[in-house]
């Protein structure tokens, strides 16, 4: 009867379940040499967006943060991702994230700079193309991903972060 009773146990133990193909990703935060597993966010509304800091979008910053502070309560998280892939990007991931903090505030959680488009794209982005079938065309794209792990939307630059449609759609999710 005692092995009985272990096994489950045992068995339950050393199971692991398994976060979204999506989110299942291991990346750099920006500055940094720390990584971060986007498994962390599994259950959470999450909003992928590739950032620019000399971008004619780049005010949409502000509104990101408003938009993390309002809702991460919530269980809902900005992931902003640096890109140079339109040439309108720090070379430096310091001057990026100084950039951030100190013109708008930012603390919602910035990766790394990266590939956001073409056979060179991160990992992440691979799959957020492929399961939406949307690509960036520019900077300040946004990706919207359910608490399932699944795309629930997509935004292009233009679609600001507190507009509308993309605040009914978030609150929706939540």
């Amino acid at each position: 009867m005692k092995n009985f009773l272990l096994f489950p146990l045992f068995f339950l133990s050393s199971y692991t379940f398994a976060c979204s193909n999506l989110l299942d990703t291991e990346m750099r935060l920006l500055d940094s040499s720390e990584t971060i597993n986007l498994c962390s966010y599994e259950d959470h509304v999450v909003l992928v967006v590739n950032v620019a800091s000399r971008c004619g979008y780049t005010y949409q910053y502000a509104s990101l943060q408003k938009l993390y502070e309002q809702y991460k309560d919530e269980d809902f998280v900005v992931l902003g991702v640096p890109s140079r892939d339109f040439m309108q990007e720090y070379s430096a991931e310091e001057d990026v994230a100084e950039f951030c903090s100190t013109e708008y505030g930012v603390n919602f959680p910035m990766l790394a700079t990266s590939k956001v488009r073409g056979p060179k794209a991160s990992s992440l982005y691979k799959k957020l193309i492929k399961e939406s079938g949307f690509s960036p065309s520019w900077n300040f794209n946004k990706y919207l991903i359910s608490r399932d792990g699944t795309v629930a939307s997509t935004y292009g630059s233009k679609v600001k972060p507190d507009s509308i449609e993309l605040t009914t759609k978030i609150e929706e999710l939540l």
